[in-house]
């Protein structure tokens, strides 16, 4: 696993997270412009508060979006996770290649985005956690 390294800020906002949220972040890094924290399993609830208090008053604070995925020692629950809000047909495991199945083609040009840059940027946070080669949208 390669280690990371935060900046100040970013470990400003984690602890701001933390506080106001009393979720346990496991990693926190910008994925394009959408701040994303990586909770631990079973702080999801936490996280988001009821009726997504904590998620509107950090963002509010922030004045930026935030995403916030449940981790998952479970790789296909984990992709599952870092996919929402896009639902996917499956997600299947062969060797250390990752194939996602969808029949909806914009769900599919979403999640590979311009370029194959969104799959990539998917593929490199799974990597963080699992040993794969690659993620593949079929």
């Amino acid at each position: 696993m390669n280690k990371q390294t935060y900046d100040v800020d970013l470990i400003k906002t984690i602890n701001l997270f933390e506080n106001i949220t009393k979720a346990r972040v496991k990693d926190a890094f910008y994925m394009k412009e959408l701040l994303t924290f990586i909770v631990f399993e079973g702080d999801m609830f936490k996280a988001l508060g009821k009726n997504l208090e904590n998620l509107k008053k950090i963002e509010s604070m922030l004045k930026k979006k935030i995403k916030i995925v449940e981790f998952s020692n479970d790789l296909i629950k984990f992709i599952t996770n870092l996919l929402y809000p896009y639902r996917v047909d499956s997600v299947t495991l062969d060797g250390k290649i990752v194939t996602i199945k969808d029949e909806d083609k914009k769900t599919k040009g979403l999640i590979i985005g311009a370029k194959a840059q969104n799959l990539r940027i998917y593929e490199s946070i799974v990597k963080k956690y699992f040993d794969i080669e690659e993620i593949k949208v079929v």
